[in-house]
């Protein structure tokens, strides 16, 4: 298995160590070409429209959500939930590609960054809850029908997976816990790639 990582902006060499640790062989994606060579791919925190913007040049946008659209697994953090939700508040461009509504920096600004628990569902094993780091964070605001919620924030859903995307509006990488992690490489064995 060989995890890419978007590295264009925002906070991708945590979650490139994380892979590392669970033994996944990481590769940085910046272009079109690294994206081929991928089995999985983690979109990181950062700021959103900064990562679109970014992506212009090479066309990776359309081409990430083209391999997405035909099963490519993928873990989305932070804004990388924005970058994939099929709406926003206030309204952006995104890739469309997960089923839910998200309102941006809805925890507050950066000085209003916090640590606090989310509460798992059993699928993430024990203990039952992760901590769960908030960065200006968005709210997911609504989920589709196809979208299962895997952990909380009191009532709001945080951690979410849609078919082979699994999206957490914190951050995980900066974190002891690889649990969120080792559900995209799971998914990527259970594909069989």
């Amino acid at each position: 298995m060989r995890c890419g990582v978007l590295a264009l902006q925002g906070d991708w060499a945590a979650h490139a160590a994380v892979l590392r640790r669970l033994g996944v062989e990481t590769t940085m994606v910046r272009t079109a070409a690294d994206l081929a060579g991928v089995d999985a791919l983690v979109l990181p925190g950062g700021e959103s429209t900064a990562m679109l913007r970014l992506m212009e040049p090479d066309n990776l946008a359309e081409k990430i959500a083209q391999r997405v659209r035909n099963g490519l697994p993928v873990l989305a953090t932070c804004a990388g939930v924005i970058v994939l939700a099929t709406a926003t508040k206030p309204s952006q461009p995104s890739l469309a590609l997960l089923d839910v509504e998200v309102e941006r920096n809805a925890y507050g600004r950066q000085v209003h960054s916090r640590v606090a628990a989310v509460e798992l569902t059993d699928e993430l094993g024990e203990p039952g809850r992760i901590e769960g780091v908030f960065i200006r964070a968005p709210r997911i605001t609504r989920t589709g029908p196809g979208v299962t919620v895997l952990g909380r924030l009191g009532e709001d859903p945080v951690l979410v997976r849609q078919g082979g995307i699994i999206a957490a509006t914190f951050h995980p990488e900066l974190t002891d816990d690889d649990r969120v992690h080792r559900l995209l490489v799971d998914e990527e064995v259970g594909h069989g790639r």
